[in-house]
């Protein structure tokens, strides 16, 4: 009986090492840094479903969420433009959040402000330039140059001769989208007609509708709209009259109404928060504004989903762009004094 209790002690200790051993592997420790990771989420103010910006937010989160493997997080969405500092202040005062994930023109100053105020407090910002925080990661996307491809295929698709935009707001950041497209149609027909509506903001889908059957009427055959939440209202007016068809903007708006929206823009910020989200885990996040475009996989377009057809002609001198953009041949502008542009 003493040997065998020996025995069992010794196979016990044993066992109890291996334990330790195996609880001591940096894989297991990074695998539980994963699960204990809290993040939160602030959209843009319109709320989710809007087919564009804020999904794509949710959507990043999302898909870094299933990839990590950490738990459920945080997800605020303003009313008002007024809320944003509010959230972020709750959010970064609880000490709770590893990271506070948020985007949009119209953030930046309170991220900005409260980011100064907590600096221990991690944000990864998308769609924006945040400066002189060591602790906010922002990320800017070249849009111009999708929507110069975009331009290219309107120009060649277009029967009227004349096309017309849809933006949410007259803003620097928007002015992108519009200049790019511009530059694109008038390199394939440099007398194109070419008129711009703007919204008033992201979430007006009435007023949105009426703008694009104001531009219908005004003879545009294609129109594009870089509008948020407000296109829909864009969509709806197509979809109701016949007039006119659409180039979508952010996701692919092809899959949401492919009735309507003949080719769609693509800013790929899911792909952002998906490395921003694994930079923090993996211990390598840190602060600093980045610009990206097709050289860093973050834009892109397509035709997918769309019962519109799309001439080959007019793709293949979209994805002929493309490569002249990467490699230097295509300058493409990004204001409007560049192009000499005034609506």
């Amino acid at each position: 009986m003493k040997k065998f209790l020996a025995l069992l002690l010794s196979a016990l200790m044993i066992m109890s090492l291996a334990a330790c051993g195996n609880k001591g592997t940096s894989d297991d420790k990074a695998e539980g840094d994963k699960s204990d990771l809290k993040v939160a989420l602030v959209i843009g103010v319109g709320g989710l479903g809007d087919g564009s910006f804020n999904d794509i937010l949710k959507e990043g989160v999302d898909q870094a969420k299933e990839k990590y493997g950490f738990g459920d997080y945080q997800l605020i969405e303003p009313k008002e433009v007024a809320e944003f500092e509010g959230h972020f202040t709750q959010l970064a005062a609880s000490k709770e959040y590893d990271l506070i994930v948020c985007g949009g023109f119209d953030a930046i100053e309170a991220v900005s402000k409260v980011a100064k105020e907590f600096p221990e407090q991690q944000f990864l910002f998308v769609d924006g330039e945040v400066a002189d925080c060591d602790n906010v990661k922002s990320v800017w996307y070249r849009d111009e140059e999708k929507t110069y491809c975009l331009g290219i295929i309107a120009a060649m698709e277009t029967q009227a001769d004349s096309l017309g935009i849809v933006l949410a707001l007259d803003i620097p950041s928007l002015r992108r989208f519009s200049t790019g497209f511009i530059a694109g149609a008038h390199s394939v027909k440099p007398d194109l007609n070419i008129n711009i509506k703007i919204v008033g903001g992201f979430a007006d889908t009435t007023t949105a509708k009426e703008l694009a059957l104001t531009l219908a009427d005004e003879g545009c055959d294609l129109v594009y709209v870089a509008a948020g939440g407000s296109g829909l209202g864009a969509f709806a007016a197509a979809k109701e009259s016949g007039k006119f068809q659409c180039i979508g903007c952010d996701i692919n708006q092809c899959l949401l109404e492919p009735s309507v929206v003949k080719v769609s823009g693509m800013r790929l910020m899911q792909n952002s928060i998906v490395l921003g989200i694994g930079e923090k885990i993996d211990g390598t996040f840190k602060g600093g504004v980045a610009s990206e475009g097709f050289a860093e996989g973050s834009l892109d377009f397509t035709n997918e989903g769309s019962e519109l057809t799309t001439s080959k002609e007019a793709l293949d001198a979209a994805r002929k762009a493309v490569e002249g953009i990467k490699d230097g041949s295509i300058k493409v502008p990004y204001t409007y004094e560049e192009i000499g542009f005034d609506f």
